[in-house]
């Protein structure tokens, strides 16, 4: 009986999010493998941490980190996990397999926001099965029941395309408005929008100081208690959608390349911007929010505050002067945030592959406008 034959598979996680995701789920990956690829070999998986380098093209170079970190580290294989988003066309890319060179990629932002390690479980399996299917003579493509329905599920609508006529990798891409939306979720998620609020202290102490004043001012007291919940919650999304929309314009977030073709691809990042800024806002709503309703518990008392508005109050005219008085708050902090440097705004706004996309387009626009000048 001939002795099981070993695979080393090497995964190789960006910086961040890939690092925190394959560090969970790395000593259980033998025998995931053992279990839903072969039995018949023995697996050793290794995991390393690095940032992951761009090419010229802004992606990352599979072939050639292959070559160097198979031979040095002996691997057989080698998965690269990054948080950098990729598209073919209009598809989200979930991940890139080249199996004459031994190498893939899996792109988490393509996975969504939520059950990371799970779906990244779920395609470390699908693609270091296609990869060992030469050595081992197992047929990486299976299409029925059991472990690829499950797979299927947990991926949403696939479709294998290649790579194109100078690439021996095949992508495994989402298709329909539920990949695209998947995708976008996955942006929103590398962005981590709630950074947002320790970022914009301007505007964090122009609304704090605001439904701090409200809520000691009488009129406040009159005009909330004549509001009707339904005109609240439209004051509400009226406030956040005006910060919103503040923090876009003035700090000039809206990507707009000059190129139609540029254009099309910049539209899920300008989306993926609004919705970060939209989820920060909305967060420092919250906040401001139990702030408020704390404060106006300790400071109002409800007999004089019955007595200026002249009907018994309970919880609820507390609640709807707290709500007004935080979204007049988020105005003043839309206008408070003019107090914070831009670049600290993109900071907290992007993540790391954001920025670096940003300023590969920015030099390409410089270097495009430096040429024309020379003609």
């Amino acid at each position: 009986m001939n002795a099981p034959h070993q695979v080393a598979v090497g995964v190789l996680a960006d910086e961040g999010l890939p690092e925190q995701v394959i560090t969970t789920i790395a000593d259980e990956l033998p025998g995931t493998f053992a279990a839903r690829v072969s039995g018949q070999a023995r697996w050793r998986v290794e995991h390393e941490v690095d940032q992951l380098p761009l090419d010229e093209d802004g992606d990352i170079p599979m072939r050639t980190l292959s070559e160097r970190h198979r031979r040095d580290q002996g691997w057989d294989l080698l998965v690269l996990v990054t948080d950098l988003p990729r598209r073919s066309g209009t598809k989200p890319v979930v991940a890139g397999v080249d199996a004459e060179h031994g190498v893939a990629m899996i792109s988490l932002p393509a996975l969504g926001a939520v059950l990371l390690r799970h779906r990244v479980r779920a395609l470390l399996v699908r693609v270091v099965r296609q990869l060992v299917s030469r050595q081992l003579g197992i047929d990486g493509d299976h299409r029925g029941g059991g472990v690829a329905a499950r797979l299927r599920e947990a991926l949403a609508p696939t479709q294998r395309i290649s790579g194109g006529r100078q690439s021996a990798a095949t992508h495994l891409a989402l298709v329909g408005l539920r990949g695209r939306l998947r995708l976008l979720a996955g942006m929103v998620r590398d962005n981590r929008p709630w950074r947002l609020v320790p970022h914009l202290a301007g505007a964090t102490a122009a609304a704090a100081g605001t439904a701090a004043y409200g809520i000691i001012t009488s009129s406040f007291w009159k005009l909330a208690d004549a509001l009707s919940p339904l005109r609240l919650a439209a004051i509400t999304v009226l406030t956040v959608l005006v910060m919103t929309s503040w923090l876009t314009v003035y700090n000039h977030l809206w990507d707009r390349p000059p190129e139609a073709a540029e254009r099309r691809k910049a539209l899920l990042y300008n989306v993926s911007t609004v919705t970060t800024l939209a989820i920060g806002v909305a967060c420092m709503y919250a906040i401001l929010y139990v702030l408020a309703l704390l404060a106006a518990a300790v400071l109002i008392d409800s007999g004089y505050f019955a007595q200026s508005l002249g009907h018994p109050v309970g919880v609820g005219s507390y609640l709807n002067l707290v709500w007004l008085c935080s979204s007049v708050g988020i105005v003043a902090g839309a206008l408070g945030s003019s107090l914070e440097d831009e670049e600290t705004v993109r900071n907290a706004t992007y993540s790391r592959r954001e920025r670096e996309r940003q300023e590969r387009n920015r030099r390409r626009q410089e270097d495009r406008t430096s040429a024309d000048g020379d003609r």
